[in-house]
């Protein structure tokens, strides 16, 4: 099973498609809507042809130099939250990745507001409405200052309860840490309690030139890991969760491994990284791991975890629902120490 989303990321598990397997559909970037005015921020966005969950909302916040970013929201029903989840998405995903709808028990977004905590699931800048303003992206550093101008909006206007914990994934875990390094360079911050970042690390397990095209964007072939991971039709709904990889956001890919090392000693919060059984991007073996924990040494703490039967995108298949219990087990134990 192959296809790419405009954007050219690869829809390639390792194995091959079993007989009567769906085929994947070539993704219309739901996650993008047409330009035009942008709504008036704390306003609902325009319905795509993807319906969110029930009890999930879509939501825009105001983010400075008149980028909006688009997402989702989920609230505890009748009670103050918790603390509040922001979920940051991986490269040419879009917030909906936390709202899996292939089967129930995907989704962070309804999970977590059970478990009485608010989930703020943003579109990263280039990704949904701030793709007709920043076609092109942003690098890590500026996305990381955009999505805390939006979580001040956000806080200015919503209880987060205890704080806020950063649940990323892949390109979304370097503005996780990005956002932590910076954290105190920014006085007006609404606090982080820590972050929790999956399928994202220090070095990539191949050159990014072997996972990158000539002229269409990445190729991350396998890195979904074997079809027998994800539910039935997870790759036909799958197709209203990518969108293309903002050229600026890949530029800055290859850039990473120095980046880390700058900045990974300026975090300050507890950090719990999960690699997948299947997790082919990224060095995830006992150096690798050293490397991590090494680099972060101003954290309180640094967890690393294994999700066994998952593949990279571990929010969209079977394990979706372990591993999000662990990461609210994780949030959990950051608002008691």
């Amino acid at each position: 099973m192959t296809g790419r989303t405009p954007g050219g990321v690869a829809l390639a598990p390792q194995t091959p498609p079993t007989a009567g397997a769906p085929a994947p559909t070539r993704a219309p970037s739901a996650a993008r809507r047409p330009a035009g005015p942008s709504p008036r921020p704390g306003a609902p966005t325009p319905r795509p042809a993807w319906t969110p969950s029930p009890g999930v909302r879509e939501v825009t916040l105001a983010a400075g130099d008149g980028v909006v970013l688009s997402g989702l929201l989920a609230l505890p029903r009748g009670e103050r939250p918790r603390a509040t989840v922001l979920a940051l998405h991986g490269a040419g995903m879009s917030a909906a990745y936390f709202d899996g709808q292939a089967h129930p028990g995907t989704s962070l977004l309804t999970l977590a507001a059970d478990l009485g905590y608010a989930v703020l699931a943003l579109d990263r800048p280039g990704y949904g409405l701030s793709a007709a303003r920043l076609p092109q992206g942003l690098p890590v550093a500026e996305q990381a200052a955009t999505v805390r101008a939006a979580l001040r909006g956000h806080a200015a206007r919503h209880d987060t309860g205890a704080g806020v914990l950063v649940l990323a994934h892949s390109f979304g875990g370097k503005v996780a840490l990005r956002m932590a390094a910076d954290e105190r360079d920014d006085p007006a911050g609404a606090g982080l309690l820590g972050l929790d970042v999956s399928g994202c690390g220090e070095r990539y397990a191949r050159p990014l030139t072997e996972l990158t095209g000539p002229a269409d964007g990445v190729r991350w072939s396998g890195h979904w890991g074997p079809l027998r991971l994800y539910p039935p039709h997870t790759f036909r709904a799958s197709a209203r969760v990518v969108s293309p990889v903002p050229a600026r956001e890949l530029r800055d890919a290859a850039r990473w491994p120095g980046a880390f090392a700058a900045l990974a000693g300026r975090v300050r919060v507890p950090v719990r990284f999960t690699f997948a059984e299947y997790e082919a991007l990224w060095q995830c073996d006992a150096p690798a791991v050293a490397r991590l924990r090494a680099g972060l040494r101003a954290a309180p703490r640094v967890t690393v975890d294994r999700q066994p039967g998952a593949g990279h995108n571990i929010s969209l298949g079977w394990a979706a629902r372990a591993y999000h219990l662990r990461a609210l087990a994780f949030a959990d134990d950051c608002l008691r120490h």
